[in-house]
């Protein structure tokens, strides 16, 4: 992976380059360099708007073989490319729309990923986290959210942390100890997979437990364990 820019920012810009008559993708890079800052992820194009195009393109960077003449519903097309949509070749699942509440009895789950919806990244290098929430009825994948941030941060392992601390858990094929601390200070359990697995088929699995969840999983839900519910039920039919 680059230091500055995850593989699929790379791949969006390429695209949205080949829309632009005259212009390079290596102009186009420096442009949204110019605004964004590195390192570029998915998570900064998304900000990208069509005046922020038109602007980059008629403006500073206009001596890098940027300045063109591009009507308005080609710099929304490419703006949409910067953003992910309608990518051709895109490694990334599809995210679906989620709001609080949309899904009762749900916990949110991360996953390390390096490549497409496989849980197959460690802690402290994967390129992102699948960020999904999970409820007996559904999975549904909320959020990709890239981590070559974090590795530009003091403490690279807390702000990995940070990326998914609204999470109740994370999947990932190894962590180191001192990294798990920080991650379970940040109130996410880490949970290790060190064969890796397709993200869909661990959460099946999860989703599996959550009517009786064990132990571990009961206190993150704030519910009683499947292996005690039997004994909670005799007594609450004995206090009847």
């Amino acid at each position: 992976m680059s230091e500055t820019m995850t593989r699929e920012a790379a791949l969006r810009i390429a695209l949205a380059a080949r829309e632009l008559p005259g212009v390079e993708t290596r102009a186009l890079v420096q442009a949204l360099v110019g605004k964004l800052q590195l390192p570029l992820t998915e998570t900064k194009l998304a900000t990208i708007t069509v005046e922020d195009l038109r602007t980059m393109l008629a403006g500073d960077h206009a001596d890098q073989n940027c300045h063109v003449g591009v009507d308005g519903e080609a710099l929304k097309a490419v703006v949409r490319l910067l953003w992910g949509i309608g990518v051709t070749g895109s490694e990334l699942p599809p995210v679906e729309s989620y709001a609080d509440g949309d899904m009762p009895g749900s916990i949110r789950v991360a996953c390390a990923s390096n490549n497409g919806e496989n849980l197959d990244g460690h802690f402290g290098s994967c390129e992102r986290f699948l960020v999904y929430q999970v409820s007996p009825e559904t999975i549904r994948l909320i959020g990709v959210r890239p981590t070559l941030a974090a590795d530009h941060a003091d403490d690279r392992n807390v702000a990995r942390a940070a990326i998914i601390n609204d999470c109740h858990v994370v999947y990932v094929q190894s962590i180191g100890g001192p990294a798990a601390a920080k991650v379970v200070r940040a109130g996410v359990h880490p949970v290790k997979i060190p064969g890796g697995a397709p993200a869909p088929d661990t959460l099946a699995r999860l989703q599996a437990t959550l009517n009786r969840p064990p132990p571990w999983l009961a206190k993150i839900m704030g519910v009683t364990a499947g292996s005690l519910a039997r004994f909670v039920e005799a007594a609450e039919a004995t206090e009847a």
